[in-house]
Protein backbone atom coordinates (compact mmCIF):
# COMPACT_ATOMS: atom_id res chain seq x y z
CA UNK A 1 0.00 0.00 0.00
CA UNK A 2 1.65 3.48 -0.78
CA UNK A 3 2.93 5.75 2.01
CA UNK A 4 0.85 8.76 2.65
CA UNK A 5 3.14 11.49 1.59
CA UNK A 6 3.05 14.86 3.65
CA UNK A 7 4.69 18.19 2.92
CA UNK A 8 5.89 19.94 6.45
CA UNK A 9 5.85 23.88 6.77
CA UNK A 10 7.07 24.95 9.61
CA UNK A 11 9.37 27.95 9.67
CA UNK A 12 11.20 27.08 13.13
CA UNK A 13 14.17 24.09 12.17
CA UNK A 14 13.60 22.98 15.94
CA UNK A 15 10.01 21.75 15.47
CA UNK A 16 10.11 21.45 12.10
CA UNK A 17 12.72 18.50 12.77
CA UNK A 18 10.95 17.36 14.94
CA UNK A 19 7.66 17.15 12.97
CA UNK A 20 9.81 15.35 10.60
CA UNK A 21 11.07 12.59 13.23
CA UNK A 22 8.15 11.90 14.05
CA UNK A 23 6.01 11.26 11.27
CA UNK A 24 8.97 9.57 9.42
CA UNK A 25 8.69 7.04 12.76
CA UNK A 26 5.33 5.85 11.19
CA UNK A 27 6.03 3.41 7.95
CA UNK A 28 2.48 4.13 6.84
CA UNK A 29 3.96 7.93 6.21
CA UNK A 30 6.71 9.40 4.51
CA UNK A 31 8.23 13.26 4.13
CA UNK A 32 8.52 14.20 0.70
CA UNK A 33 9.78 17.84 1.15
CA UNK A 34 10.11 20.50 4.07
CA UNK A 35 9.39 24.13 3.71
CA UNK A 36 10.19 27.40 6.20
CA UNK A 37 7.90 30.12 4.02
CA UNK A 38 4.69 30.14 2.52
CA UNK A 39 5.73 30.84 -0.81
CA UNK A 40 8.17 27.57 -0.61
CA UNK A 41 4.75 25.52 0.85
CA UNK A 42 2.81 26.76 -2.49
CA UNK A 43 5.83 26.25 -4.83
CA UNK A 44 6.38 22.69 -3.26
CA UNK A 45 2.87 21.82 -2.91
CA UNK A 46 2.24 22.73 -6.80
CA UNK A 47 5.60 20.62 -7.90
CA UNK A 48 5.17 17.28 -5.94
CA UNK A 49 1.26 17.18 -5.29
CA UNK A 50 1.73 15.92 -1.04
CA UNK A 51 -1.63 13.79 0.27
CA UNK A 52 -1.39 15.76 2.98
CA UNK A 53 0.08 19.12 4.40
CA UNK A 54 1.04 19.72 8.01
CA UNK A 55 0.96 24.08 8.05
CA UNK A 56 2.30 26.69 10.70
CA UNK A 57 0.20 29.90 10.46
CA UNK A 58 3.53 31.81 11.53
CA UNK A 59 5.33 31.99 8.38
CA UNK A 60 7.91 34.52 7.08
CA UNK A 61 6.83 35.86 3.51
CA UNK A 62 4.19 34.40 3.61
CA UNK A 63 1.50 33.26 6.23
CA UNK A 64 -0.07 30.32 6.75
CA UNK A 65 -3.61 32.14 6.03
CA UNK A 66 -2.23 33.08 2.85
CA UNK A 67 -0.88 29.90 1.81
CA UNK A 68 -4.07 27.93 2.37
CA UNK A 69 -5.96 30.46 0.36
CA UNK A 70 -3.62 29.96 -2.76
CA UNK A 71 -3.13 26.15 -2.17
CA UNK A 72 -7.25 25.65 -1.56
CA UNK A 73 -8.26 28.07 -4.65
CA UNK A 74 -5.85 26.35 -7.19
CA UNK A 75 -4.48 22.72 -6.60
CA UNK A 76 -6.84 21.68 -3.16
CA UNK A 77 -4.77 19.59 -0.50
CA UNK A 78 -5.81 18.46 2.66
CA UNK A 79 -4.28 20.85 5.20
CA UNK A 80 -3.61 20.30 8.97
CA UNK A 81 -2.46 23.44 11.05
CA UNK A 82 -0.32 22.74 13.70
CA UNK A 83 -0.20 25.39 15.74
CA UNK A 84 0.67 26.85 19.23
CA UNK A 85 -0.53 30.45 19.17
CA UNK A 86 -4.27 30.88 21.35
CA UNK A 87 -4.08 34.62 21.35
CA UNK A 88 -7.14 36.15 19.84
CA UNK A 89 -5.04 37.55 17.16
CA UNK A 90 -3.87 34.40 16.41
CA UNK A 91 -6.92 32.44 16.64
CA UNK A 92 -8.22 34.67 14.48
CA UNK A 93 -6.06 33.71 11.53
CA UNK A 94 -6.40 30.00 12.54
CA UNK A 95 -10.24 30.32 11.86
CA UNK A 96 -9.61 32.72 8.28
CA UNK A 97 -7.59 29.48 7.58
CA UNK A 98 -9.79 26.60 8.57
CA UNK A 99 -12.68 29.00 6.49
CA UNK A 100 -9.93 28.80 4.02
CA UNK A 101 -10.59 24.85 3.59
CA UNK A 102 -8.24 23.61 5.95
CA UNK A 103 -9.01 20.67 7.48
CA UNK A 104 -8.42 20.45 11.01
CA UNK A 105 -6.20 22.47 13.67
CA UNK A 106 -3.93 20.87 16.48
CA UNK A 107 -1.76 22.10 19.03
CA UNK A 108 1.96 21.80 18.94
CA UNK A 109 3.27 19.62 22.06
CA UNK A 110 3.72 21.75 25.46
CA UNK A 111 6.51 20.48 27.53
CA UNK A 112 3.63 18.67 30.10
CA UNK A 113 2.72 16.73 27.57
CA UNK A 114 2.98 12.72 28.50
CA UNK A 115 5.86 10.80 26.64
CA UNK A 116 4.01 9.61 22.84
CA UNK A 117 0.66 11.01 23.61
CA UNK A 118 1.17 13.98 21.17
CA UNK A 119 2.84 12.07 18.81
CA UNK A 120 0.42 9.63 18.51
CA UNK A 121 -2.52 12.56 18.33
CA UNK A 122 -0.31 14.07 15.42
CA UNK A 123 0.35 10.82 13.14
CA UNK A 124 -3.31 9.76 13.44
CA UNK A 125 -4.68 13.20 12.51
CA UNK A 126 -1.85 13.13 9.56
CA UNK A 127 -3.83 10.09 8.55
CA UNK A 128 -7.42 11.03 9.01
CA UNK A 129 -6.88 14.34 6.83
CA UNK A 130 -5.32 12.68 4.23
CA UNK A 131 -8.04 10.31 4.15
CA UNK A 132 -10.60 13.97 3.58
CA UNK A 133 -11.70 14.68 -0.37
CA UNK A 134 -11.10 18.39 -0.68
CA UNK A 135 -12.88 20.89 -2.83
CA UNK A 136 -11.99 23.78 -4.63
CA UNK A 137 -12.48 27.34 -2.61
CA UNK A 138 -13.57 29.80 -5.19
CA UNK A 139 -13.40 32.16 -2.45
CA UNK A 140 -10.44 31.33 -1.15
CA UNK A 141 -9.08 31.62 -4.46
CA UNK A 142 -10.79 35.28 -5.07
CA UNK A 143 -9.09 36.25 -1.64
CA UNK A 144 -12.55 36.85 0.44
CA UNK A 145 -12.23 34.85 3.05
CA UNK A 146 -11.33 36.23 6.57
CA UNK A 147 -12.22 39.33 6.04
CA UNK A 148 -15.58 40.83 7.26
CA UNK A 149 -18.87 41.08 5.14
CA UNK A 150 -20.11 44.15 3.65
CA UNK A 151 -22.09 46.28 5.00
CA UNK A 152 -25.83 44.76 4.43
CA UNK A 153 -29.58 46.13 4.79
CA UNK A 154 -30.47 45.39 8.45
CA UNK A 155 -34.35 44.15 8.18
CA UNK A 156 -36.47 45.88 10.94
CA UNK A 157 -36.66 43.96 14.29
CA UNK A 158 -40.73 43.67 15.37
CA UNK A 159 -41.42 45.27 18.73
CA UNK A 160 -40.14 43.48 21.58
CA UNK A 161 -42.77 40.60 22.72
CA UNK A 162 -43.84 38.09 25.15
CA UNK A 163 -42.21 34.73 25.49
CA UNK A 164 -45.98 33.02 24.56
CA UNK A 165 -46.19 34.45 21.19
CA UNK A 166 -44.38 33.21 18.32
CA UNK A 167 -40.92 33.16 17.76
CA UNK A 168 -38.55 31.10 15.47
CA UNK A 169 -35.87 29.17 15.83
CA UNK A 170 -32.95 28.20 13.50
CA UNK A 171 -30.52 25.62 14.56
CA UNK A 172 -27.15 24.69 12.87
CA UNK A 173 -24.91 21.63 13.25
CA UNK A 174 -21.26 21.10 11.63
CA UNK A 175 -18.14 19.78 12.13
CA UNK A 176 -14.90 19.40 9.66
CA UNK A 177 -15.56 22.12 7.36
CA UNK A 178 -17.99 24.09 9.68
CA UNK A 179 -15.95 27.61 10.48
CA UNK A 180 -16.41 28.07 6.03
CA UNK A 181 -20.05 26.76 6.21
CA UNK A 182 -21.54 28.68 8.82
CA UNK A 183 -20.13 31.81 7.50
CA UNK A 184 -21.57 31.10 4.09
CA UNK A 185 -25.03 30.34 5.77
CA UNK A 186 -25.14 33.08 8.43
CA UNK A 187 -24.02 35.62 5.36
CA UNK A 188 -27.41 33.93 3.64
CA UNK A 189 -29.67 35.05 6.61
CA UNK A 190 -30.43 38.66 6.71
CA UNK A 191 -29.30 40.93 9.68
CA UNK A 192 -32.69 41.52 12.37
CA UNK A 193 -34.02 38.25 11.32
CA UNK A 194 -37.10 38.01 14.41
CA UNK A 195 -35.19 34.59 14.89
CA UNK A 196 -32.89 32.87 17.20
CA UNK A 197 -30.03 31.06 16.05
CA UNK A 198 -28.46 28.22 17.86
CA UNK A 199 -25.20 26.81 16.86
CA UNK A 200 -23.27 23.72 17.64
CA UNK A 201 -19.59 23.42 16.26
CA UNK A 202 -17.15 20.65 16.91
CA UNK A 203 -13.60 22.62 17.50
CA UNK A 204 -11.88 21.71 20.23
CA UNK A 205 -10.07 23.60 22.75
CA UNK A 206 -7.73 25.71 23.34
CA UNK A 207 -8.95 26.79 19.98
CA UNK A 208 -12.37 27.52 20.15
CA UNK A 209 -12.47 30.09 22.42
CA UNK A 210 -12.56 33.23 20.23
CA UNK A 211 -14.30 31.75 17.48
CA UNK A 212 -17.71 33.58 18.63
CA UNK A 213 -16.11 36.76 18.16
CA UNK A 214 -14.56 35.63 14.77
CA UNK A 215 -18.14 34.66 13.60
CA UNK A 216 -19.54 37.93 14.44
CA UNK A 217 -17.09 40.14 12.10
CA UNK A 218 -17.52 37.52 9.48
CA UNK A 219 -20.84 37.59 9.01
CA UNK A 220 -22.19 41.05 10.79
CA UNK A 221 -24.52 39.26 12.92
CA UNK A 222 -24.61 39.31 16.61
CA UNK A 223 -22.67 35.90 17.85
CA UNK A 224 -21.66 34.93 21.65
CA UNK A 225 -20.90 31.88 23.71
CA UNK A 226 -24.29 30.69 25.54
CA UNK A 227 -24.52 31.70 29.37
CA UNK A 228 -27.36 30.24 30.43
CA UNK A 229 -30.88 31.15 31.42
CA UNK A 230 -31.10 33.09 27.85
CA UNK A 231 -34.80 33.14 26.42
CA UNK A 232 -35.52 32.05 22.60
CA UNK A 233 -38.09 34.44 22.40
CA UNK A 234 -35.79 37.38 23.85
CA UNK A 235 -32.79 36.17 21.64
CA UNK A 236 -34.28 37.36 17.94
CA UNK A 237 -31.57 38.78 16.11
CA UNK A 238 -29.09 37.18 18.03
CA UNK A 239 -26.65 34.28 17.44
CA UNK A 240 -25.89 31.99 20.33
CA UNK A 241 -22.97 28.67 20.42
CA UNK A 242 -22.43 26.12 22.76
CA UNK A 243 -19.38 27.22 24.97
CA UNK A 244 -16.38 25.19 24.73
CA UNK A 245 -16.91 21.59 26.35
CA UNK A 246 -20.82 21.97 27.09
CA UNK A 247 -23.55 21.20 25.76
CA UNK A 248 -26.25 23.20 24.59
CA UNK A 249 -29.90 22.55 25.04
CA UNK A 250 -33.12 24.25 25.14
CA UNK A 251 -35.93 23.52 27.94
CA UNK A 252 -39.61 25.41 28.74
CA UNK A 253 -38.28 28.29 25.84
CA UNK A 254 -35.07 28.83 27.67
CA UNK A 255 -30.79 28.13 26.63
CA UNK A 256 -29.38 25.57 29.40
CA UNK A 257 -25.76 24.42 29.55
CA UNK A 258 -24.67 21.00 30.47
CA UNK A 259 -21.28 19.00 30.91
CA UNK A 260 -23.19 15.76 30.71
CA UNK A 261 -21.03 13.13 29.04
CA UNK A 262 -20.22 13.34 25.78
CA UNK A 263 -22.22 11.77 22.79
CA UNK A 264 -20.92 10.24 19.74
CA UNK A 265 -17.32 11.67 21.34
CA UNK A 266 -18.81 15.63 21.45
CA UNK A 267 -19.23 17.66 23.63
CA UNK A 268 -20.83 20.02 22.57
CA UNK A 269 -23.60 17.29 20.84
CA UNK A 270 -25.55 18.30 17.98
CA UNK A 271 -27.99 15.84 19.14
CA UNK A 272 -28.20 17.22 22.26
CA UNK A 273 -29.35 20.64 20.81
CA UNK A 274 -31.27 19.13 18.42
CA UNK A 275 -33.31 16.56 20.46
CA UNK A 276 -33.90 18.97 23.33
CA UNK A 277 -35.52 21.71 20.69
CA UNK A 278 -37.77 18.48 19.38
CA UNK A 279 -38.83 18.19 22.81
CA UNK A 280 -39.79 21.46 23.71
CA UNK A 281 -40.40 23.70 20.36
CA UNK A 282 -40.04 21.23 17.57
CA UNK A 283 -42.89 23.64 15.65
CA UNK A 284 -41.01 27.26 15.48
CA UNK A 285 -37.56 24.99 14.16
CA UNK A 286 -35.70 24.91 10.94
CA UNK A 287 -32.87 22.88 11.61
CA UNK A 288 -30.02 21.90 9.14
CA UNK A 289 -26.94 19.87 9.90
CA UNK A 290 -23.70 20.80 7.74
CA UNK A 291 -20.81 19.30 6.84
CA UNK A 292 -18.81 17.07 9.25
CA UNK A 293 -17.41 13.76 10.16
CA UNK A 294 -19.22 11.36 12.41
CA UNK A 295 -22.70 10.62 13.00
CA UNK A 296 -23.68 13.39 15.52
CA UNK A 297 -26.66 15.24 14.41
CA UNK A 298 -27.95 12.39 12.20
CA UNK A 299 -30.29 10.93 15.04
CA UNK A 300 -31.61 14.39 16.88
CA UNK A 301 -32.32 15.96 13.06
CA UNK A 302 -34.43 12.95 12.44
CA UNK A 303 -36.75 13.82 16.03
CA UNK A 304 -37.05 17.15 15.19
CA UNK A 305 -38.46 15.94 11.17
CA UNK A 306 -40.51 13.77 13.34
CA UNK A 307 -41.84 16.35 15.87
CA UNK A 308 -42.75 18.41 12.69
CA UNK A 309 -39.73 20.55 12.59
CA UNK A 310 -38.69 21.84 8.89
CA UNK A 311 -35.13 19.91 8.44
CA UNK A 312 -32.41 21.15 6.00
CA UNK A 313 -28.66 18.69 5.37
CA UNK A 314 -25.69 19.94 3.29
CA UNK A 315 -25.63 18.09 0.27
CA UNK A 316 -22.60 15.85 -0.64
CA UNK A 317 -20.86 18.03 -3.51
CA UNK A 318 -19.98 21.28 -1.67
CA UNK A 319 -19.63 19.13 2.15
CA UNK A 320 -15.62 19.20 3.08
CA UNK A 321 -16.93 15.77 5.08
CA UNK A 322 -20.54 14.04 3.89
CA UNK A 323 -20.60 12.15 7.16
CA UNK A 324 -22.81 13.90 9.25
CA UNK A 325 -25.27 15.19 6.55
CA UNK A 326 -25.09 11.64 4.54
CA UNK A 327 -25.98 9.71 7.88
CA UNK A 328 -29.16 12.35 8.36
CA UNK A 329 -30.07 11.89 4.66
CA UNK A 330 -29.95 7.88 4.90
CA UNK A 331 -32.05 8.55 7.89
CA UNK A 332 -34.33 10.19 5.87
CA UNK A 333 -34.19 12.85 8.52
CA UNK A 334 -33.95 15.91 6.05
CA UNK A 335 -37.02 17.26 3.79
CA UNK A 336 -34.44 18.26 1.47
CA UNK A 337 -30.74 18.45 0.84
CA UNK A 338 -29.36 21.65 -0.60
CA UNK A 339 -25.93 22.82 -1.77
CA UNK A 340 -24.56 25.16 0.69
CA UNK A 341 -25.15 28.09 -1.09
CA UNK A 342 -29.08 27.70 -0.84
CA UNK A 343 -29.13 27.03 2.68
CA UNK A 344 -29.07 30.58 4.37
CA UNK A 345 -31.77 31.42 2.17
CA UNK A 346 -33.73 28.26 2.39
CA UNK A 347 -33.82 28.66 6.46
CA UNK A 348 -34.89 32.76 6.02
CA UNK A 349 -37.92 31.65 4.25
CA UNK A 350 -39.29 29.67 7.21
CA UNK A 351 -38.12 31.55 9.85
CA UNK A 352 -39.26 34.74 8.62
CA UNK A 353 -43.05 32.98 8.63
CA UNK A 354 -42.41 33.26 12.24
CA UNK A 355 -42.65 29.67 13.30
CA UNK A 356 -46.49 28.19 14.75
Amino acid sequence: MPKIRVLVVEDSLTVRKRLVEVIRSDPDLEVVAEAENGRQAIELCQALRPDVITLDMHLPILDGVSATEHIMGHFPTPILIVSSSTNRGDLFKTYDALAAGAVDVLDKPSPDEVDGAWESKFLSAIKLVSRIRVITHIRARLGSVGRASPPRLDLPLPPAHGVDQPYSVIALGASTGGPGALVDVLRGIPIGLPATILIVLHIDEPFSSAFADWLGNQTSHQVSYARGGETLAQGRGRVYMAPPGRHLAVTAGSIWLSSAPERHSCRPSVDVLFETLAKDCARDVVACLLTGMGRDGADGLLALRRAGAHTIAQDEATSVIYGMPREAALLGAAERILPLSEIGAAVTRVAAKGGR
